[in-house]
């Protein structure tokens, strides 16, 4: 699949630096001022950070806000099969003419930028010549020294925090969380989902020492599953919604914070309408999803069995696969076959020890770019103690698990592997 505006952005800045790159926003605040300070022309900003969950809270933002008449800008990463997937301006996925265009303006006044600051001086240009009422801008990692805290938001939405880039933001949670946490603001609403006690000591530390006030989950505002429905309450208002449409028991929990970030002090006020009609229309692709088509899952779907497609990669995400594959369990019963694939330098062992208890077998499978080596994997999995073995590509994966019956398949270990399946 050729990639025009991806190819255009290398070629422009080069490859993006790895994980351990030092952090340093001095030279994007300098191209940005070149450019004429495009990131002070905003639409109001909701700036989000987190572990997990930050692409599908944006989804129910995204869906909440359009369904409420509202023009939305959005940056996301990563993407799934092409780089235009990371930049919705005004609704619409920009167009290689545009971002091209925008990467040339950009390398013009930021020739030494890193690849992910000119992406996000690109969005950050092309949102400020674009009429919009909200931008959703997502971090890329970390938080306090991401490119994108170059804003000053409207909100700030901390996801759930868990262990992940510890080899750029540092060994423990509290280090993750300083990170995350970075992108509060001084006088700036900060709203957060549930946290363990060792992260929101850290988000409440930073709070109060910048003086940016907190909605806490469990504390300010709530969101729970009750009798079939999604329940999102705070002090001044109950919203009755139904349940996401994306599937898992997290999703019921991004759902939840996006509708009370706009329960939050915001500068919009959304009918309830809106907020059922978005959570019923969200869509993220590679979320647990349902792949109901196609020749990869065809010796699957003809035994009667199913496959899923998950991104997910990190113990956190393995955490919740794992409640999201015991819900399934619970209404048809089914051997699980996991097949995985993930990137160098992730902590495959944490992931695997998460997801084992819930599979009778893991398939190992190699993935397009730097990855841990299938064999590698399988022997982590024979250690957490479920049959595994390796396949040479997904499709000899995929003939594997056909081998039990009827079973429930799970893709998951690297948003590669679930374009790779999605492909087909």
């Amino acid at each position: 699949m050729s990639d025009a505006a991806l190819q255009r952005f290398e070629q422009l800045f080069g490859p993006e630096f790895g994980h351990g790159k030092a952090f340093d926003l001095a030279l994007l605040h300098q191209a940005l001022t070149a450019l004429g300070a495009p990131h002070t022309k905003l639409p109001p900003v909701f700036h989000i950070a987190g572990t997990n969950g930050k692409g599908s809270t944006i989804a129910f933002l995204r869906a909440i806000a359009e369904a409420a008449g509202l023009s939305v800008h959005a940056f996301t990463k990563p993407h799934l099969h092409q780089l235009n997937e990371r930049f919705l301006i005004a609704g619409r996925t920009a167009s290689d003419d545009a971002l091209i265009a925008a990467a040339e303006r950009v390398r013009a006044h930021g020739p030494q930028l890193t690849q992910f600051d000119a992406q996000v001086a690109a969005a950050l240009l092309l949102f400020s010549e674009a009429p919009a009422d909200l931008v959703l801008l997502e971090t890329g990692m970390g938080g306090r020294d991401d490119s994108t805290n170059v804003v000053n938001p409207a909100l700030s939405i901390l996801t759930p925090i868990g262990l992940d880039h510890q080899d750029a933001l540092g060994p423990s949670i509290a280090d993750i969380a300083a990170h995350k946490a970075g992108i509060l603001k001084p006088k700036t609403w900060a709203i957060t989902a549930q946290q363990s006690a060792d992260v929101m000591d850290v988000i409440e530390a930073q709070a109060q020492s910048i003086g940016a006030p907190l909605w806490r989950q469990g504390v300010e505002w709530d969101a729970y599953a009750n009798s079939g429905r999604l329940v999102v309450q705070t002090e001044q208002r109950t919203l009755d919604l139904p349940l996401p449409s994306l599937q898992g028991a997290h999703q019921i929990q991004n759902a939840g914070l996006a509708a009370a970030s706009f329960l939050s002090p915001t500068p919009f006020d959304i009918p309830d309408e809106a907020f059922a009609q978005g959570i019923r229309a969200a869509r993220w692709p590679g979320r647990l999803q349902p792949l109901s088509a196609g020749a990869l899952a065809a010796p699957v779907r003809a035994l009667g069995g199913e496959v899923w497609v998950d991104g997910g990669h990190n113990a956190h995400a393995a955490q919740a696969l794992a409640h999201a594959l015991a819900e399934l369990q619970r209404k048809r019963a089914a051997p699980v076959a996991l097949i995985i694939g993930m990137r160098a330098r992730k902590d495959a062992a944490a992931f695997i020890a998460a997801l084992a208890p819930s599979a009778q077998r893991i398939i190992a499978v190699p993935l397009s770019e730097a990855h841990i080596a299938p064999e590698q994997l399988a022997q982590l999995a024979r250690e957490a103690g479920v049959e595994a073995s390796t396949a040479p590509s997904l499709a000899a994966a995929m003939q594997n698990a056909a081998q039990l019956p009827a079973p429930r398949v799970l893709i998951c270990g690297s948003l590669l592997l679930a374009a790779e399946a999605l492909r087909d």
